[in-house]
């Protein structure tokens, strides 16, 4: 069994932390792959350290070396000012980071509350969306090199969850052939997307951090960017206004646009973003057999996630039009 205490106090010398200064450690919610846990000082300061899972635990085949992608994120968003955690050390097998304030957004905002969060996260997605890779893909190197060109990452990233599915037998609202053919109809649309932008592809609620430092909501840190890729900034849009349309985001638009992002809904964009959400709906219904999720999580992506699957496929199918 690990010590969490003496592996937390190696990654502090790792780092050039005094390890004698450690006074609090405890595992951190949430997170449903890494293990997470929370460190604290003597002095007050506060990390968030994260270690991956035994290699021979089952995940799915982009998830091989989340960390990497974790770190990029975050030197990334750090130079283009990004409400983010900062990057303090990384090693073999762990990344320590500071700990951003605040709780995940939930329910108790106020309505002027909300719109103006939205406003801001719109500012600060548009601003990651500045940064530029070498490549497409993931950083990680989970499913090879970057490539050069958005089709060939996309394609790769979308056939290695397809293949996930058949490996665990998923259980997906339409047969995993069929999905495949669906998004392959529309793969065309990928061509219009020439510049690799950074992409964290996880920012629900639970990943964005609301803090109080004088009683005024802000935004205290958007974090878990292990999921990130260099790809179309519009694929942010999915996990953005997860099981929704972003499109009735009207505040984060409007902060989105204001800090130069590009949101424009045309029918290449309409696609693009169909396919994208099929992408994130096939994760959120493969990752649940390797993850042995319980029946009420079970229940709630069959209810839930299944049927924006089928939309998006729908959506893709009806835009491609007839095959054969």
């Amino acid at each position: 069994m690990v010590d969490s205490w003496e592996r937390a106090r190696h990654v502090l010398q790792e780092a050039g932390l005094d390890p004698g200064r450690l006074a609090h450690l405890a595992p951190m919610t949430g997170g449903t792959y890494n293990t997470v846990e929370e460190l604290r000082l003597t002095d007050g300061s506060r990390y968030v350290l994260k270690v991956p899972p035994p290699a021979v635990v089952p995940g799915l085949r982009h998830e091989r070396e989340l960390l990497v992608s974790e770190a990029e994120f975050y030197r990334s968003a750090a130079r283009v000012e990004v409400t983010a955690p900062q990057l303090v050390s990384m090693g073999d097998g762990f990344l320590l980071m500071t700990a951003c304030p605040g709780d995940p957004w939930d329910g108790t905002l106020t309505d002027a509350e909300h719109a103006s969060l939205r406003t801001e996260l719109g500012r600060q997605v548009a601003r990651l969306h500045r940064v530029t890779g070498p490549g497409f893909g993931y950083p990680s190197g989970a499913l090879g090199p970057l490539c050069p060109d958005w089709r060939t990452a996309f394609t790769g990233m979308i056939d290695a969850v397809l293949d996930d599915a058949r490996r665990y037998g998923a259980r997906l609202p339409r047969p995993v052939d069929e999905v495949a053919r669906t998004a392959a109809s529309a793969y065309g649309a990928l061509d219009e997307v020439t510049v690799p932008c950074l992409v964290h592809f996880d920012l629900w609620r639970g990943n964005i951090l609301v803090d109080r430092p004088e009683g005024e909501a802000r935004i205290g840190g958007l974090i878990d960017g292990e999921r990130m890729f260099w790809g179309d900034p519009l694929a942010d849009f999915v996990s953005l206004a997860l099981l929704g349309d972003i499109r009735n985001d009207e505040e984060f638009l409007a902060g989105y646009r204001e800090a130069g992002g590009r949101a424009r809904f045309g029918a290449p964009a309409r696609l693009r973003l169909a396919l994208y959400r099929a992408y994130l709906y096939l994760i959120m219904l493969t990752e649940t057999i390797p993850r042995r999720a319980g029946e009420e999580q079970e229940r709630w992506v069959q209810e839930r996630v299944a049927p924006e699957l089928l939309a998006a496929l729908d959506e893709i199918a009806e835009a491609a039009g007839p095959t054969g």
